[in-house]
């Protein structure tokens, strides 16, 4: 074990990295610095606000760099000027060029929210849930020039249950993200080498980008798939349907094996339950929504509102 500590930069920029900072400042490595995504304008008004990861590094008295991209040599001379020997990379959202995996000791490690090769890239909780996949996890990887093609030197796995919505989810992957990293930092603190696996060539799938345009649910699809998206896209970007002539944000749903004849879209039955909605295979019952201004509420408060729908059960 080395004299002095591990220098240990840390990049990241959603509220899914903080637990990451966390584990490495807990770990007994420097972290010298913090890298995080430049201010963005948030709320109503509109003004700059600082990312989660900018947040706790304050918090914590680290200082914190926000270059608008990597690729610059003035940023890459900063980054070498902290003289680090490892940078952990966790859901920071810039592209990181080889000269800047070329400039820490150990080089660059990556968390990422899935079981690789399975859904490289930037969505993969919310893919993995609208896939149906049984299970996901959190693989640290050894960064190298692709998208998260490295080598994986630790991993941990979670079941996805059918009441895995993004948002649990993503907590969940955040917290075990924060364990897989901490055991990684120990190993390399205690002075070992941690093996690493290359990634087979099988299985490769790419988890592309939320837009929000998938936001809308099509009853022509099965209902399964439908009860997926929309537990997928909880908190973000939800799911948007119109239900018997109304647009509405849905939050909870669970598909139905029913046999039905009814053109996709129709109201099949009403009541304390849930709504029913006729979809291309099956029927998706709809639980709690949005009505435009208001806020989540269950189907059956929905139905006071709406007591003609009851009608159709």
């Amino acid at each position: 074990m080395s004299s002095r500590p591990l220098r240990l930069v840390f990049a990241g920029t959603p509220e899914f990295s903080v637990p990451c900072l966390e584990a490495c400042r807990a770990s007994g490595a420097e972290v010298v610095a913090v890298y995080t995504q430049p201010d963005r304008p948030a709320g109503r008004g509109r003004k700059l606000a600082p990312s989660p990861v900018k947040q706790a590094a304050r918090a914590a008295g680290i200082a914190v760099e926000q270059p608008p991209t990597l690729k610059t040599t003035e940023a890459q001379v900063t980054l070498a000027a902290y003289r680090p020997d490892l940078l952990v990379v966790v859901a920071y959202g810039l592209i990181l060029p080889r000269k800047v995996l070329a400039i820490p000791r150990l080089g660059c490690w990556n968390v990422h929210a899935s079981l690789l090769p399975r859904w490289r890239g930037a969505a993969p909780i919310q893919r993995a849930l609208l896939a149906g996949d049984a299970e996901t996890g959190v693989d640290l990887m050894q960064m190298e020039a692709g998208l998260d093609t490295g080598p994986v030197l630790l991993e941990k796995r979670t079941p996805i249950t059918r009441e895995d919505t993004g948002g649990s989810l993503h907590d969940r992957l955040a917290a075990l993200g924060a364990q897989v990293l901490a055991d990684g930092l120990a190993h390399v603190l205690a002075g070992e080498t941690l093996a690493s696996t290359p990634q087979t060539a099988e299985g490769v799938t790419y988890a592309h980008k939320l837009d929000k345009a998938e936001a809308r649910l099509d009853f022509t699809r099965p209902a399964i798939e439908l009860e997926r998206q929309v537990r997928a896209f909880d908190p973000w970007p939800g799911s948007d349907a119109e239900i018997a002539g109304e647009a509405l944000r849905i939050w909870a749903a669970r598909a139905l094996e029913l046999a039905h004849e009814a053109a996709p879209g129709s109201v099949l039955g009403a009541g304390r339950e849930g709504i029913d909605i006729a979809c291309g295979n099956g029927a998706l019952r709809i639980t709690a929504v949005q009505r435009a201004g208001g806020k989540r509420i269950g189907a059956a408060d929905y139905l006071n509102a709406r007591p003609e729908l009851r009608r159709r059960a």
